[in-house]
């Protein structure tokens, strides 16, 4: 492991400045990804800003009736706290079904939402891949690809996002904010991940020295209706094969409004809106859940190990939102 100078920040203003100062230097929150990154050799930054001792920790209301969740929230810490657990709950759900308790205790909500991929060639430091080395070609195409993305991949990449915690954000139409060399900013998180186009190596649109100090969520009241389901190889501590947070409002039989993300098919959390628009004002029946699938995975391509996600997807949303639409 190379070595690395360590700066412990005391004001976000001044962790932006080190980082935007210096090209190999990121910022050191709890740690989770970015330490194995280390001990595996695929990152090897000059400096580390330590940015866990910001006052970024707490869940508040918002004038709006939404809710702020700072960047350094424990997972564990917001899965349990009361009004995520009553007013969000597939964002509780999605926290619990993600990693080990330990982890939980210690994964921050703005580490989550940058967490790379856990794709075994982009984690095999000895073996090709775009993500980690641009230009270097993608060992997964052609290779076991099984676990990969069915929707926006290209030809430079086919890794999946691996967080359970950004796909209920997503479908939530939660807002990230963002302190870098300009000042302050909100991403819509619809915005924040880019697909990998031509440019694999590039998760989000963050610049260098960007560093996330929030995430808002909005004041949905029928959100309280909603839930996280993961399919996934073993029962506990395995990455998503597919995965599905929805919410939904349905009076009289209606669909009056819904929201559905799905996890473990892209490079990031799969925001469905060609199926949300389709169930939009329709009558709440599995006829019609099964029609918005077919509408969001229309453009679905499977590569050669991968074709059962297709499949997959298409009855898990189906299951999912079934089971809310019997929810009174």
């Amino acid at each position: 492991m190379r070595e690395f100078a360590y700066e412990r920040a005391t004001d976000a203003g001044q962790a932006v400045a080190a980082v935007v100062a210096d090209p190999d230097a990121v910022f050191l929150g709890a740690g989770t990804n970015l330490v194995d990154h280390l001990k595996l050799g695929i990152i090897a930054p000059g400096k580390l800003v330590d940015v866990s001792g910001l006052p970024f920790d707490q869940v508040t209301p918002l004038p709006d009736g939404g809710v702020r969740i700072g960047s350094a929230v424990r997972n564990a810490d917001l899965a349990a706290h009361p009004a995520i657990r009553a007013r969000y709950p597939m964002l509780s759900a999605a926290l619990l079904a993600g990693a080990s308790a330990q982890l939980r205790n210690l994964a921050t909500t703005g580490g989550n939402l940058l967490q790379r991929t856990r794709c075994p060639y982009f984690q095999d430091s000895t073996v090709p891949c775009n993500k980690r080395e641009p230009g270097s070609g993608c060992s997964a195409i052609g290779g076991f690809d099984r676990d990969q993305a069915i929707l926006g991949a290209s030809d430079q990449c086919i890794a999946t996002h691996p967080s359970d915690m950004a796909v209920a954000m997503a479908g939530l139409g939660a807002v990230v904010r963002v302190l870098g060399a300009v000042g302050e900013r909100e991403i819509p998180l619809a915005d924040f991940y880019r697909l990998p186009g031509d440019e694999p190596d590039r998760d989000t649109i963050l610049d260098h020295g960007d560093l996330i100090t929030a995430v808002d969520l909005p004041a949905l009241e029928w959100a309280s209706t909603s839930t996280y389901r993961k399919v996934r190889d073993r029962a506990s501590f395995a990455f998503a094969l597919v995965s599905v947070a929805a919410a939904v409002d349905i009076a009289d039989g209606l669909v009056r409004d819904v929201r559905i993300a799905f996890g473990g098919v892209a490079a990031k959390p799969w925001r469905a809106f060609a199926a949300e628009a389709r169930l939009r004002g329709r009558a709440a029946t599995e006829e019609n859940f099964a029609a918005a699938a077919d509408a969001e995975l229309a453009d679905a391509r499977a590569q050669r190990q991968n074709g059962f996600k297709i499949p997959l997807a298409r009855n898990v949303l189906v299951a999912t939102l079934r089971e809310l639409s019997e929810v009174r």
